[in-house]
C-alpha cells in the first residue's frame, strides 16, 4: 500500500467553485491484490486528509474503485481488496462544478468524491467537510436568488452581513423588474374596467386568484430549481408530471371555492368563473414556474435566477388576464 501527494495535477490554480478548488491529496490508496491485513498494517502513523475509504488504483494510478474503511475493519485479514472493491463509483474532473459534485455524493450515498484526470488517474478526493460546505453554500445562495437577491460575490452570508447600501444594490434590480410588471398588471385591470363597473363583486376575488396562482407557481419553482439538477428525465416528461399534478390541485381548489364564492356573491356564473380561473391560472403558473428555471438552466445559468420576483410578476399578470377573460365570457 502507498500514499501519494498528488500536488502537481494541474499547472494552474483550480477555478473557484469547482471540484479542484476543494481537492485534498493525502488519501489512502492500495492495489487490488493487497490483503486487508497488509492495508491495515500501514495505516497507523501516516497523516491523511480523509480516511472514510481506501481507494484502489492499478499500476498506472488509474482509479479502479474503493473499499469503505468500515467494511475493511469488519473483514477477515486474508481477504484481498479485489473481493471488497466497489466499482460503480462516480468520478469527477477538477473542472467540474462543485454543486454537481455534492449531488453525486448524495446520489451514490458516499462521503467523498474521487477526482481524476482524463486518463482516470486518481488526483485526490473532495472530502466530507468540503461537501457539507458546498451544500450549505449552495442552499443559501438558492434561498437568496429565490427571493430576488442578486449575489455577485457568491458569499451567501453577505446578504445579511453587508451594509444597507450593498443590500439595496443586491435586491433592487429584481424588484425593479417586479415594479414594471406590476404596472402591466395594473394596466390589465384597467383594461377590464367595464366589467368592474357593472359587476363590482368580481374585484372581491382577485386576491384569491392571484395568491393561489402564486402559491402553485412557487411550489413548482422550488421543485424545478433543484429537481432540474438532480433528475435526468426528459423535460417534456417532467413538465407533464407537474401539469397533471397542478390539474388535480386546481380542480380540488376550484371545487372548494365554488360554494364559498356562490354564498358570498349569490352569483352562480361568478362562482364558476372563479373556479375555472383558478384551474387555468394555476396551469399557467406551473408552466412558467417550471419552464423559466429550465430555460435558464439550458442557457447555462443558475435556474434559481428564474424564480422569485420575475416568475411571480409574470404569473400575476397572466392570472389577472385569465380571470377577467373567463369572467368576460361567462358573465358579460
Amino acid at each position: 500500500m502507498f500514499v501519494r501527494a498528488y500536488l502537481n495535477f494541474m499547472d494552474t490554480t483550480p477555478l473557484h467553485d469547482t471540484a479542484g478548488s476543494h481537492l485534498v491529496t493525502q488519501v489512502p490508496v492500495a492495489s487490488a491484490t493487497d490483503t486487508v491485513n497488509s492495508v491495515l498494517s500501514v495505516l497507523p502513523g501516516r497523516f491523511y486528509d480523509t480516511t472514510d475509504a481506501i481507494y484502489i488504483v492499478d499500476d498506472s494510478e488509474r482509479l479502479q474503485g474503493l473499499v469503505r474503511l468500515s467494511q475493511l475493519l469488519a473483514t477477515d485479514g486474508a481477504v484481498t481488496m479485489s473481493e471488497l472493491i466497489v466499482r460503480d463509483l462516480p468520478m469527477v474532473s477538477p473542472d467540474d462544478d462543485q454543486e454537481q459534485v455534492a449531488i453525486l455524493a448524495m446520489k451514490y450515498d458516499i462521503t467523498s468524491i474521487p477526482v481524476v484526470d482524463v486518463q482516470k488517474r486518481l488526483l485526490g478526493v473532495v472530502p466530507p467537510q468540503a461537501l457539507f460546505e458546498i451544500l450549505r453554500r449552495e442552499h443559501m445562495e438558492d434561498l437568496n436568488r429565490l427571493v430576488g437577491i442578486w449575489k455577485e460575490n457568491n458569499r451567501a452570508l453577505s446578504a445579511i452581513e453587508a451594509t444597507p447600501t450593498r443590500r439595496v444594490r443586491d435586491r433592487l434590480p429584481w424588484l425593479l423588474i417586479g415594479l414594471l410588471g406590476s404596472m402591466v398588471a395594473g394596466s390589465v385591470v384597467a383594461g377590464f374596467e367595464h366589467i368592474l363597473e357593472t359587476h363590482i363583486s368580481v374585484a372581491f376575488f382577485i386576491p384569491i386568484i392571484v395568491y393561489l396562482a402564486d402559491a402553485i407557481g412557487t411550489q413548482t419553482e422550488a421543485v424545478a430549481v433543484r429537481g432540474l439538477s438532480l433528475s435526468h428525465a426528459p423535460i417534456k416528461s417532467l413538465l407533464n408530471g407537474e401539469l397533471r399534478t397542478e390539474l388535480l390541485i386546481g380542480l380540488l381548489l376550484g371545487i372548494l371555492l365554488f360554494p364559498y364564492v356562490f354564498l358570498t356573491s349569490g352569483d352562480t356564473h361568478l362562482a364558476l368563473a372563479v373556479s375555472l380561473a383558478v384551474v387555468i391560472a394555476g396551469g399557467f403558473a406551473t408552466t412558467i414556474g417550471f419552464l423559466l428555471p429550465w430555460f435558464l438552466s439550458y442557457m447555462g445559468k443558475d435556474p434559481a435566477f428564474g424564480s422569485g420576483p420575475v416568475a411571480t410578476i409574470i404569473q400575476d399578470v397572466l392570472s389577472l388576464l385569465v380571470y377577467f377573460l373567463v369572467v368576460n365570457v361567462l358573465i358579460m
